[in-house]
């Protein structure tokens, strides 16, 4: 129902107008009980299904990346598709609006999106507003720095962040591979990340209970680049990788809006996506857990994913195009193996 008659009349509109259309859509849907319609529908509850990575027991493999619920408004509402873990942000120690509008493009032709939203959020106090109020919905926290401050100052907003979330999320995402925020990438060069993450690391073990620690990376490194990345996760010994967040590529696209700024995400992505993936896993024989995301708008190319090694896959741009019952597919499928 959801691509035949509810997609066609959302995409007639403006993507960042029709985002938060849909979550007063949501919202509403659930104030009036529809909530546990939602749950009977898309939920897939197996013990088959459930993951054990970073000491948390996932009740499915198939997440929410960040982006989606950048403030934590809609977390509770968003675990009734099926989702097994929502990953909220990226929050920054303070409110910013991020770049000018229109800053969100649909790629019709190409399944896609482009987007140079630029860490648009409330501000990471505002988030945890809203995950007191959490109940049983496993969350990451995936965290960045504020467009003004300076990356050699960068250290200092992500452990503003760190610190703010840490009783309210179970694990965390370090976000230095937006193409959105004027050089946050440079912070992804060895020096300045190993920096990055051994700081959260001592303060991450100065806790009762630790939480993990995980890195987003982009998928337009270089091989040597990605050897880099498994050297510092070694030398770190931080928990895991989410491979990848979206590419500056604009490689094979055909609609119209390609040549617009920012970053890409949906099937474009996909194979790009993998082969991370499949190169991290393989290169360090498997030594850290992977989160694969970029490109999952089937249950083969979620398979595809798993295959190459990633432990946990995160939908974006691919529940967008597809609907909730991809979630519910893949899931399905997984219990099928």
């Amino acid at each position: 129902m959801y691509k035949f008659l509810l997609r066609p009349f959302l995409f007639l509109f403006d993507p960042e107008a029709v985002h938060h259309f849909t979550f007063k859509l949501i919202r509403l849907s659930h104030s009036i009980g529809l909530g546990g319609v939602f749950r009977n529908c898309y939920n897939v509850k197996n013990k088959k299904l459930e993951r054990e990575l970073f000491g948390l027991t996932f009740p499915n493999p198939v997440g929410l990346a960040a982006g989606f619920d950048k403030d934590a408004k809609l977390y509770k509402e968003l675990s009734n598709f099926g989702f097994g873990f929502i990953e909220i942000g990226t929050v920054t120690p303070k409110p910013q609006d991020g770049n000018p509008k229109k800053r969100l493009f649909r790629l019709k032709s190409d399944s896609a999106i482009i987007n140079r939203m630029g860490f648009n959020n409330g501000g990471v106090a505002a988030a945890v507003e809203k995950l007191k109020k959490n109940k049983g919905v496993l969350i990451g926290g995936n965290i960045g720095k504020n467009k003004v401050t300076p990356n050699e100052e960068a250290v200092n907003d992500y452990l503003i962040c760190f610190e703010s979330l840490f009783h309210y999320v179970d694990y965390f995402v370090v976000n230095v591979s937006s193409p959105n925020t004027p050089n946050l990438r440079a912070l992804q060069d060895k020096e300045p990340l190993t920096n990055l993450l051994n700081t959260l690391k001592t303060e991450n073990s100065k806790k009762d209970n630790p939480k993990p620690i995980l890195l987003k990376i982009a998928p337009d490194l270089t091989n040597s680049q990605l050897m880099d990345i498994i050297d510092i996760v070694a030398e770190t010994k931080i928990d895991g990788v989410i491979a990848t967040n979206t590419t500056i590529s604009r490689e094979g696209l055909t609609s119209e809006n390609k040549k617009e700024v920012g970053g890409l995400s949906g099937k474009p992505l996909g194979k790009k996506a993998t082969e991370v993936i499949r190169f991290l896993s393989e290169k360090s024989n498997n030594a850290f857990p992977i989160i694969g995301v970029g490109g999952i708008h089937t249950v083969e190319d979620a398979m595809e994913k798993l295959d190459a090694g990633a432990s946990l896959i995160q939908l974006y741009t691919g529940f967008i195009y597809e609907g909730p019952v991809l979630v519910k597919k893949i899931n399905k499928a997984i219990l099928k193996r």
